[in-house]
């Protein structure tokens, strides 16, 4: 989905609850930490209060350089032998190719256990954070600052009131919610696929958050890296299980023909319309950016995780992103700056702002700006297993290319084996 959304177009300490505790560094005075990422604007003013912390906290100078061609730029960095001492990584896929060039050092054992340990869901980290060395080893490189969750699903709460309908908790509370809206009358979704050159894009959210409702993380695991191929049945189990939603005409607005023809930003507007259009809408967290105006996140519209099935034993499974930060160049301070964001305040500073969402269960939740994102951030904290947007670790000709165009196709009235045998054919051709 980060591709789709590109295509689609302070230093100053702030005050965080004191149950997190001051972080206490060493003297680290005349040494400096540099860093490259790809926080600007409002959340490079955020991650500066961070570093102003630490800089507070042990003498060190922290030199952050964010941009918007950060992912080319560390590349050509890595490969002249000049890198930052530390680097933010947008998502794992490029972390991933530069730790098999030898441009990563391996954060080390007691880093990956403390993540194990105190990450929520620290399994899934700690496997997103892993990644084949030069010889092909294993090692642990990626340490997760700043995330974000797809897997929700919004609603208008006054709508909700009036139909008498309550929050599902299960996939088949959804279902059965879903069934009860037609049966009086209404339209329970709202789904569009639109999205200029990148339409088809929100589709694939739907089969990566059914994947990992229906299969356990290493079936999704080999499914991004097309050892379990795209036309497995596993898979096009998932791809049908969206069109019990996307391909029923009684459950979408507009039926299923509007689905493919609708822009995705425009799809949630129907649940503001009285009588509303529709009920409910599965998107992450950015789309009340294409709210109506005037409509408040928290009163006028909000969201509930898009549950899973109380009969799959799959637990709580949440699709998302996030920020790791890696390193490229090793130093005694750039150690202790890794041990730093082990520490709650790290987080906590930033989550006193805007923009940040952490899986660290020594935070204090109520250090969020506000509700939505403590929401959010107890979402987190719940999940079993997280797992990256799948279409963003594939290969571009087929997370943003095939797999988008498919699902199109698909919601137009292919077969789900059909579409599963094209893109796996558009990726053979790429081998």
């Amino acid at each position: 989905m980060q591709r789709a959304l590109l295509a689609a177009g302070c230093a100053a300490l702030i005050s965080v609850p004191a149950s997190a505790g001051e972080y206490k560094g060493p003297n680290l005075k005349g040494q400096t930490v540099t860093i490259a990422g790809p926080w600007l604007t409002g959340d490079k003013d955020s991650y500066d209060a961070v570093n102003a912390y630490f800089e507070k906290a042990t003498g060190a100078k922290v030199d952050y350089a964010g941009s918007d061609s950060f992912e080319q730029q560390i590349v050509i960095d890595i490969k002249a032998g000049s890198p930052p001492n530390l680097a933010a990584f947008p998502q794992p896929g490029l972390a991933a190719n530069m730790a098999a060039i030898g441009g990563l050092v391996p954060l080390g054992r007691d880093v990956e256990n403390w993540v194990r340990k105190n990450y929520a869901a620290g399994s899934s980290w700690v496997d997103l954070g892993t990644y084949a060395d030069k010889s092909g080893k294993d090692q642990f490189y990626g340490f997760f600052f700043n995330v974000n969750v797809k897997s929700l699903v919004w609603y208008v709460p006054e709508n909700f009131e009036a139909g008498g309908y309550e929050i599902p908790k299960t996939m088949e509370e959804l279902i059965a919610l879903s069934d009860k809206i037609v049966k009086d009358g209404g339209t329970p979704w709202c789904i569009g696929l639109g999205s200029g050159d990148a339409t088809g894009w929100p589709a694939t959210d739907w089969v990566e958050d059914m994947m990992l409702r229906t299969q356990p993380p290493d079936v999704y695991d080999g499914w991004v890296a097309n050892t379990v191929k795209f036309n497995d049945p596993r898979v096009i189990n998932a791809i049908e299980t969206f069109g019990k939603f996307a391909k029923n005409n009684d459950y979408v607005e507009g039926g299923t023909r509007a689905v493919g023809a609708t822009d995705f930003r425009d799809s949630p507007k129907g649940m503001f319309t009285v009588p509303p259009k529709c009920y409910m809408h599965r998107q992450a967290s950015f789309i009340p950016a294409f709210f109506p105006k005037g409509v408040e996140v928290g009163t006028d519209a909000d969201f509930f995780y898009f549950p899973s099935y109380s009969t799959k034993n799959l637990g709580n499974p949440v699709l998302g992103g996030g920020t790791l930060i890696a390193i490229t160049k090793d130093s005694k301070a750039t150690r202790e700056y890794i041990k730093y964001l082990q520490h709650p305040k790290s987080h906590e500073i930033w989550m006193a702002r805007k923009g940040f969402l952490t899986p660290h269960k020594g935070v204090d939740l109520n250090a969020y700006s506000s509700g939505i994102l403590r929401k959010q951030g107890e979402i987190l904290q719940n999940a079993t297993t997280f797992r990256f947007d799948g279409s963003d670790l594939m290969p571009g000709a087929i997370g943003a290319g095939s797999f988008w165009s498919q699902m199109v196709f698909y919601v137009s009235g292919a077969s789900a084996k059909k579409v599963a045998d094209n893109v796996q054919s558009s990726w053979d051709s790429i081998k």
